[in-house]
């Protein structure tokens, strides 16, 4: 009985609602082509009164060059025929346009057609005045008088036209006017009825407005508490993820430690025998100076590639460290002092946001201040003098401390930065390509974490998370 009377609660509410929109889509599509109608009808006044408006233009600046003629007659000043000499072009020009506006009405534009005849008798008698005006000496004679009374003659004709132009277009916009004004009071009928409608409309929602409340309200609280589960998810697996980034940071350095001393084990021993060799070759051998400096030679590169072999393995090799509660915005400013020199000479802006309130962590000073000094002269190489922004940054999140080095320099290309904590990997003319293979060292042996992240053209930013004490 109660599922019968809320279906039939239902029907009339989806009915009422059908009937309510149906009537609202009739008055709206009514308003609508009624007020394209409106605007149609604008569009003609509009039309009329442009017409009005360059026919008064046209006169205007018809009277303007007889005024100029008049002037250089009078004056004998030829400054007065400037306007004159424009008003061909200034004529021909609102005539056109006037033709354009016309394109429409046949019986309009060929009196726009009589018009220009007119028009251009106008300049002529102006043109031959000035010529027959020259011709005598600058003297006013009887044919010049003729031409004058002429030039008035088709000065009355062309006000005659104009004002006959103007008068129909008046005539065709106050049928419009009238027009219109049925066309507003049509749509005061329409609104009125709109308004009704959305009166009973009104009505119908409050009514189902009551009875959807609860369900609404059931419905934000379930969809909360799955926003809560998804958040905490969303939380476990950033935290995961982060694992996952230091698991294959560690795994990977070491796996680069493992080859450092697999090659310098295969390199030392020949490179050792090459030594022997070279030593008993030279203890046999009664040497000359070219043969001592082939001697010298295999010594010095024998040397260079010992050295290589044991920068690689330092920089892969697992530091020794000295742990001590420090703050990491200090340790930050000492790497800063160090770093200053550069700074000054490439005037480079230094921003801190540092937390002052943040933990203190456990590291090495010395090995720290390595890493840090490392990742800001790379970061003031790569940006320009003058408008380079080295960016410092120290956060509690996800109860870590991150420290961000930022830069706004040319940035890195995706596959620089897969290998950017390879040894002998540089973009450096000069670089070993050690320097960030030891700064990854240095921050894994502190149990934390460095990664990257650069836009081409943008930047570049280190990323590295400690723990707390």
């Amino acid at each position: 009985m109660y599922s019968t009377f809320i279906e039939k609660i239902s029907d009339r509410i989806r009915w009422g609602y059908l009937t309510a929109f149906t009537l609202l889509l009739i008055s709206y599509m009514l308003t609508f082509f009624t007020t394209q109608r409106i605007l149609n009808q604008q569009e003609s006044v509009n039309h009329t009164t442009s017409v009005i408006n360059s026919l008064d233009d046209l006169l205007s600046e018809i009277k303007e060059t007889e005024s100029a003629f008049r002037g250089f007659i009078i004056t004998k000043n030829e400054s007065f025929l400037n306007n004159y000499y424009n008003a061909p072009s200034i004529l021909d020009s609102n005539l056109n346009a006037l033709k354009t506006l016309a394109e429409n009405n046949g019986h309009e534009k060929k009196k726009l057609d009589e018009l220009q005849i007119l028009v251009k008798n106008k300049i002529n008698v102006f043109s031959q005045g000035i010529l027959l005006f020259k011709s005598n000496n600058n003297v006013v004679s009887d044919s010049l008088v003729e031409l004058i009374n002429k030039g008035r003659w088709l000065m009355d004709s062309i006000k005659s036209e104009v004002t006959k132009l103007q008068l129909d277009e008046s005539n065709f916009a106050a049928i419009k006017s009238s027009g219109r004004t049925t066309e507003l009071n049509f749509i005061k009928v329409i609104n009125i009825a709109s308004i009704v409608i959305a009166i009973v409309l009104a009505f119908y929602s409050i009514t189902t407005f009551n009875k959807e409340n609860k369900a609404r309200h059931m419905a934000d609280k379930q969809a909360l508490e799955l926003r809560n589960q998804l958040e905490k998810q969303i939380e476990e697996l950033n935290k995961l993820n982060i694992e996952l980034v230091e698991l294959r940071s560690i795994e990977k350095f070491a796996v680069t430690g493992r080859i450092s001393r697999t090659i310098a084990h295969e390199v030392r021993n020949p490179l050792t025998n090459i030594n022997l060799a070279t030593e008993h070759l030279r203890s046999e051998i009664s040497a000359g100076a070219e043969i001592e400096l082939l001697f010298n030679m295999i010594t010095r590169n024998s040397n260079r590639i010992n050295d290589l072999i044991s920068d690689l393995l330092n920089s892969t090799k697992a530091t020794q460290l000295n742990f001590k509660k420090v703050n990491v915005n200090e340790m930050l400013n000492s790497s800063l002092e160090f770093a200053q020199d550069r700074l000054s000479l490439k005037k480079i802006k230094v921003v801190k946001n540092y937390d002052n309130n943040i933990q203190p962590i456990l590291a090495d000073i010395e090995k720290i201040n390595i890493a840090f000094l490392n990742i800001i002269v790379n970061a003031i190489e790569a940006m320009e003098a003058k408008t380079g922004v080295l960016t410092l940054t120290t956060q509690d999140k996800n109860s870590r401390c991150i420290v961000t080095i930022s830069d706004n320099g040319k940035g890195i290309d995706k596959e620089s930065l897969s290998k950017l904590f390879e040894p002998y990997y540089t973009t450096k003319e000069k670089g070993n390509g050690l320097g960030l293979t030891n700064t990854q060292n240095i921050i894994l042996s502190h149990h934390a974490n460095i990664y990257a992240e650069s836009v081409e053209g943008e930047g570049t930013s280190f990323i590295i998370s400690f723990n707390f004490t």
